[in-house]
Parts: C-alpha cells; structure tokens; sequence
C-alpha cells in the first residue's frame, strides 16, 4: 500500500468536496461529505430535495466519475422509535412482525423485511418516497423469504451492532481509494496463486504500479496439507496487510473458503462479492468450521475470522461500476454458476488494460439460472475457467430424465437413492426435478430427505428471485415457493439417520457434502453402501483426493472415520455419476462462449482444471481462434501454481 503521508494524496477527495458544494444548489442544504469504501456520500437537511432533483445527482456522478449516494444528515431524521411507529402505520399490511423494521445508523437506512417488497415501488415508489420524507431514513427493502434463514437474520444484526466499527471501515477505505495515482511507471501483472492446473484454492494476485488485488481465496477440499491446501501467497513475500482488495466470485468454498484466512494474518481491507455470495460464503465457512470440530480437525481460522470477513465486505450489484483501487474498477456480471456467482472485470488505469476472470461460470441456461454475461465494455486478457475443458457434456434435459430413471428403478427394487450434492446450486437444481417428476406422476410421491445446510441454503434462494431465472422468479413472485413438494422433509437433529437408512421404505436423501469429504452424506453412505438395492447418484465434479472420487473411480471399499475408529466400508451399492448438472461449462460452451463473447480478447489465460482437461481445452481454442472469431495472434496459455505474467509492461 501506498503511504498516506505524501500531500497530494488529500487533493483529490477536496476537489470532488468542493466540485460537490459547487454543483449542488443551496436549497439541498449539503451539510457534509464523506468518503464511505467506494462510495461518496453526501449528506443533505433537505429530504425533497433527493427525490426531486434525482437528475441533478446524477450528473453529479458523471462529472466526479464517482459512485454517489445521497443521505439525509442525522439532525434531520425522526428519533428510531418514532419513524418505527410511523413506518407501521403506513405498511402494516406488508410487514408481518415490528422486529422487522430495523435501523441502521451508519448508513442512515431503515431495513424494512417484507414477503411483498413490490407494494413499496408501485405507483412511482410512493411508499417508499412517503417513508424517506417523513422520517428521514432511507428505506431499504429486503425480501423477507417464505422460508425463514437464520443466516441472513444473524448478519444483518451482527452488521448493525457493528455499526460504528463499519463506518470506520468504510472510511479508512475510502481515503485509500479516492487519491491521486502516484506512480506512473504502468505495469499489469497476475500471478497464480491456486487453481491452476488443478481444481481447488482458486486464487490470483493482480498487481499494477498503485495497487495489489486477490481475485478468490479458496481451500483444496481434496487434501489436508497447508503447502496445497491453501493459495502460495507465502511464496511470494507478500503480507496480507499489503493487499488493497479482494475480490470474491462466488462462495464455493474453493473459491472464498479461506477469507477468515487472510483477516487472522492481518488483512483489513475490503472484500467485495454479490449480497447473496457474501451470505453463501458465511453459512459455508461456518458449517465447515462446525464439521471439522465435530471430526476433531482444524482449520486455520476461527469464527471470529469469518466475522472480521463479513464486517468487511462491500457488496455489489451486477453490471454496477466500482473503484476499488486508485487505478482500477471492477464490474461483476453474472455467472450463471451458482446462486450470486460472478464474473470479474478489472478496468486498469485510465485504458491501460481490461482484464476479465470469469471465475466458475455456466454458458448455459438452467432451471436455476439464466446463462453467464458475455457482454463487456471491453477485454484484453481473459482468464477463463476449463473445468470440463476436455469433455462434452450431456444436455440438462438428458440428465434429468436420467435423474429420474435411476430414482425410479431403485425405488422399484425397494432400495433408497442416496444424492451426495453440493448444498448450493445443485440441491435446489435437483430439488425442483424431483418436485416437478412428483407432480407430473414420473416419480411415485416416496420420502425425500433433506440433510445438512440445503434447506437454509434453499430459504436465501427464495430471499434473491431477481437472480433466480425467468421462470423461477415469475412462480417466487405470484407467491408460490417451487422448491418444496409434500413428500419433502427436512432432516432435524431430532432424526436420527440410521432409522431412515434401516426403514424398509424407499427414499431419496439429498445430502451434503457433494464429495463425500465430510456432512452427513458420509454417514447415510456408509450405512447404504453395502445394500446392492441401494444407489448413489453424483451429480457435480468430484476433486482429486476426495472420498467422491475414488467411489467414482473404482473403489469398493472405503475407510471411513467413525468416532476415534476408522471403519472398512464395502460398497456394494450402485454407483451413478450424472455430470450434466454441472454449474460448469464444458468444451463445447467454453468455444461457445469464446466466439459470442462480444469483445475479444487478446489473450486466454486457462485454469481451474486437471492438467489433460485445460491443455485439451487450450488447443481446441488454438485450432478454432479463426473459426471463432479471435484474432489472429491471440496467445493462449496455461499457467502453473506461482507462475506471473506480464500483461503490460
């Protein structure tokens, strides 16, 4: 990081306060101006005023180049208590409890929870414009979801409670942010810290001349080792202190698992994601702290880590223009992965060099999602993922009808299906089949068990239907939840799993985790795995080292833990794997994807893959860059762990 000593740092933040008091007239009654994370706030006495002159706000961020946000200064606002009572009489009909308006001093906001946020938009916001200019709080709406998140309950009071420690925050940020650009010796350079030439600990330093940006930080699910667990950031002497900025794409924990990581080794600064990433990232990090306690493993980074990580994170909304750094912007589009997944664009200086991480991301429409944002400004470097870069994939109507075929003849025989699944993304994927063949009369109405963290993951996909897909969000808003069905049951702590397994009855069971590298799906197979009547079906990727993969692979027996005891496991079950449910693109999507993307790219960074997949991947696109419209010097690498380079220089 740069010092704060040199004197010019200062003279930016002065030119925009005075640009500020000089464009806004008197009558908004501009009472300060702050720098709040990439945010300026302007805090005004006149509530009219925001609401009426919102054109003139706007042209006030077009000329400063700056996010904008306008609030009402504190003298100006009703007393908690009393904007509470009027907020109520207002919309009581829309607000079911008055523990769900809730206040927020730092930001000057009232959150208000409602299962009808569009009651407070309809007729030009007049609800909402009634709220802000009679008690001087900005409204914010959040859907209160049909299923109740205890997750989204716990950060929300967690964040207000913290207020005043955020605002601190915010504004430490915000000097870093908005200053000059000291140096101007222009360099852009990556280097791989993780996720490359393998799957798992995504993570990439991008450095220019002013600053140091972490794209993902995640864990190796498939080892326990430090030296491969975690991104090589210890071998490239740079502290965690020195980081100016991390970006998040989505909340896999191969992707965000190690955050806390960074903020136990002394990181301080912002961590920016999508608002439903940072509530996935969350609830994944604290369940695989409470699993590995309950194995008697650790993990280095303790709960109040994963506090310091959501204190610091700065949330942002697709396609919304942000500085992070002096010299750099980032953009999140949509993914198409998982639920808030996203695809990074850096913009480097003043047009130096664009870069685009696509992350995890899925160039096809699901039953979840609509399909990753192949649209930008403009890219120069494209590092993109190649999971499945050597294989083609089944359609998604294929793997359904698969789905269900194995679900039937298993249930047929009497045995019980047994679906080890990622709880985001996939769960819900299968979840909606499953209901859907119920009620079309493909699938007899039997049991299906829901174990681990899906059903919670499931409520925060209900509180986000805007980035649900089409359909979703047209059933979500006519008041219908499509992710629960009559013969669904969410496993309690009262169920003990051994009596669903020794129930004569067939069942299905949805249980994490995905790989069977922990969660409760370890335990249901090794009670199942010795019945031939039973299956299991995988639906997502299974990483290199897990107890998933060598089931997959072959294996017949398993050591599993159990207590203080390793148990020999023989598996006699059937085994099923059904990759078209993949959140991710394979070879044909990826080429796709490539030759629709609207800008192209200069160059192609490959990773996030096995070493045969992403070099099968990096000479199709070699052989197709004419085909598909690349141009023809387009250079296509794939890089190893600690590998740099040098896009500008």
């Amino acid at each position: 990081m740069v010092s704060r000593d040199i004197k010019f740092v200062d003279d930016i933040r002065e030119t925009i306060r005075s640009e500020i008091f000089s464009k806004l007239p008197p009558e908004a009654q501009v009472t300060k101006v702050e720098f709040e994370g990439p945010e300026v706030v302007v805090y005004v006495r006149n509530v009219s005023f925001i609401l009426e002159k919102e054109e003139a706000i706007k042209a006030l961020a077009k000329a400063i180049k700056k996010r904008v946000v306008v609030r009402v200064d504190e003298s100006r606002r009703l007393r908690e208590n009393e904007a509470k009572k009027l907020i109520l009489s207002k919309a009581r009909q829309y607000v079911e409890d008055t523990s769900d308006v809730v206040f927020d001093e730092v930001l000057g906001e009232v959150v208000i929870k409602t299962p009808q946020p569009q009651a407070f938009i309809e007729n030009e916001k007049r609800l909402f414009n009634e709220i802000f200019v009679e008690t001087g709080w900005r409204p914010k709406i959040i859907r209160k979801p049909p299923l109740k998140s205890l997750i989204l309950e716990a950060e929300l009071s967690y964040v207000i409670r913290q207020s005043a420690e955020r605002l601190e925050f915010l504004r430490s940020v915000g000097e870093r942010i908005h200053r000059e650009v000291i140096f101007r010796d222009n360099y852009v350079r990556i280097t791989a810290l993780g996720g490359f030439m393998e799957v798992g600990r995504s993570s990439i330093l991008v450095e220019t001349s002013e600053s140091k940006i972490l794209l993902d930080f995640g864990l190796n699910p498939g080892t326990s080792l430090l030296k491969s667990f975690a991104p090589r950031i210890d071998a490239i002497g740079i502290k965690p202190e020195e980081i100016d900025a991390v970006v998040v794409t989505h909340a896999h924990l191969d992707h965000a698992g190690l955050v806390p990581y960074l903020f136990k080794y002394g990181y301080r600064g912002p961590v920016y994601m999508t608002q439903a990433t940072r509530d996935l990232m969350v609830l994944l990090e604290k369940d695989l702290l409470e699993l590995t306690k309950r194995e008697g493993r650790s993990l280095p980074f303790e709960s109040r880590h994963v506090q310091d990580a959501l204190l610091h994170t700065v949330t942002l909304r697709y396609g919304e223009v942000t500085d992070i750094a002096p010299d750099v912007r980032l953009t999140l589009y949509n993914a198409g992965h998982i639920l808030g997944s996203a695809i990074a664009h850096l913009h480097v200086g003043n047009g130096l060099h664009n870069v685009v991480y696509t992350g995890d991301f899925k160039y096809e429409k699901t039953k979840l999602l609509d399909r990753a944002n192949n649209v930008f400004p403009r890219v120069d470097t494209l590092i993109i993922e190649g999971t499945y870069g050597g294989t083609v994939q089944p359609s998604r109507e294929e793997s359904a009808e698969k789905l269900v075929e194995v679900i039937k003849k298993t249930i047929e025989r009497r045995g019980k299906v047994l679906i080890p699944s990622l709880a985001i993304g996939r769960s819900q994927e299968v979840l909606l089949i499953i209901a859907d063949a119920m009620r079309a009369g493909k699938l007899p109405e039997v049991p299906v068990f829901i174990d681990g963290m899906i059903n919670e993951v499931t409520a925060i996909h209900t509180a986000y239907p805007e980035l649900l897909s089409r359909e979703l969000r047209t059933r979500i808003y006519s008041s219908e939840n499509p992710f629960i069905h009559p013969s669904f049951v969410v496993v309690g702590g009262g169920t003990a799993r051994s009596e669903i397994v020794e129930s004569g009855d067939p069942c299905v069971i949805l249980a994490t985790s995905g790989m069977l590298n922990g969660g409760p799906a370890v335990e249901y197979f090794r009670l199942m795995a010795e019945n031939p009547s039973n299956s299991i079906i995988f639906v997502n990727y299974q990483v290199e080292g897990t107890l998933g993969r060598k089931i997959l692979d072959g294996a017949r027996e398993a050591h599993i833990l159990v207590g203080d005891k390793i148990e020999l496991v023989k598996v006699a079950m059937e085994v099923h794997s059904i990759e078209g449910f993949s959140g991710h693109s394979d070879k044909a999507q990826i080429i796709r994807y490539l030759g629709e993307i609207e800008t192209k790219p200069k160059r192609i960074v490959v990773n996030h893959g096995e070493p045969a997949a992403l070099e099968s991947l990096r000479s199709t696109i070699v052989k197709k860059a004419r085909e598909i419209g690349l141009p023809p010097n387009v250079e296509v690498s794939v890089p190893r762990i600690l590998d740099s380079l040098a896009l500008v220089i």
